[in-house]
Parts: structure tokens; C-alpha cells; sequence
């Protein structure tokens, strides 16, 4: 994990265009640097531009990483290589960091259907885009998440809760 967590400033570097990319490289890069304490309690939400949307828990959370958020851009902007976050919001919203608790802890998909999903996930612009990693093992983790996300993002839409 730590591999592809080195990895990522490279694929924000040769997927800068993509908004996808860009938003799942600074939402990993969050969670890394916010550590498993601290995911209990956040969730990344939105990315609007260079702005950061993180839900919290409660209000105390919210006081709390609001008077972090400078340490904490700075870590992601460090840990990615360049200034891609220059403001972070903290909202309370209990739904969505228990929403993303769920989706860390349980696997509410059918394993089956997500990998038809990621097997027909893969357009052939994504696997161009791809074909730039030099690094073919990393080609294939980024093909295998890009894919394994959007098989997800199909089901989520099939399937709302």
C-alpha cells in the first residue's frame, strides 16, 4: 500500500486533466495523511478546484481540524509533490463519514458482479491515459483500481441505497 501511496503523485502528475483521478489521488492522499484515528471521525466529500470538503462527525471534530487545517495541507500538498489543496472546509455531517466507514469496513457489493463490472470498466481512453505509466506493475494496480471504482460507481447508480 505504501507503493502505491509513493505512486500517486506521478499519476496526479500524468492524470492532472482528469478530474476523476485528481479527486481519488487527493481523497487516498487524505485519508493516508488524516491516519485510521482520524478516518474514524472524517470523510473527504467534495474537491472543487484546489478546495477540500471534509465531513466530520460533530462540531468538536470540526473545531479541532479546522485549527489543524494548515498542518494538514500541508502534509497532502507534500506527500503529492505540488499545491493541489489550498483551502480545507470541515462540515459536520455524521451521514457521510458513516457512509464512508461502511464502505472501508464492509464490502456492501457482490464480489461477482463488481469484477464483470471492472472487466467492461476499462475504456479505451483509460487504458491509453494507463499505457503513459511506465511502470507496469503500477500500469496494472491503476487499471485494477480505476476499474474495481467505477464497477462500484455503476453498481451504486443501479442499486441506490
Amino acid at each position: 500500500m505504501d507503493d502505491l501511496f509513493r505512486a500517486l503523485p506521478k499519476l496526479l502528475k500524468e492524470f492532472d486533466d482528469n478530474d476523476a483521478v485528481r479527486r481519488a489521488v487527493i481523497f487516498a492522499a487524505w485519508r493516508k495523511i488524516a491516519g485510521a484515528s482520524l478516518a474514524e471521525h472524517t470523510a473527504p466529500i467534495v474537491l472543487n478546484k484546489k478546495h477540500l470538503l471534509i465531513a466530520v462527525t460533530n462540531e468538536r471534530w470540526q473545531k479541532y481540524l479546522k485549527d489543524l487545517s494548515g498542518q494538514m495541507i500541508f502534509k497532502i500538498n507534500s506527500a503529492l509533490g505540488q499545491a493541489v489543496v489550498t483551502y480545507i472546509e470541515f462540515v459536520v455531517d455524521e451521514k457521510a463519514v458513516l457512509e464512508e466507514r461502511e464502505k472501508r469496513g464492509n464490502k456492501p457489493f457482490d464480489e461477482t458482479e463488481i469484477r464483470e463490472l471492472a472487466r467492461k470498466a476499462i475504456s479505451p481512453q483509460l487504458r491509453a491515459k494507463a499505457n503513459k505509466i511506465k511502470d507496469e506493475s503500477l500500469r496494472e494496480e491503476f487499471l485494477k483500481a480505476a476499474s474495481i471504482s467505477l464497477a462500484k460507481k455503476a453498481l451504486s447508480k443501479k442499486n441506490p441505497q
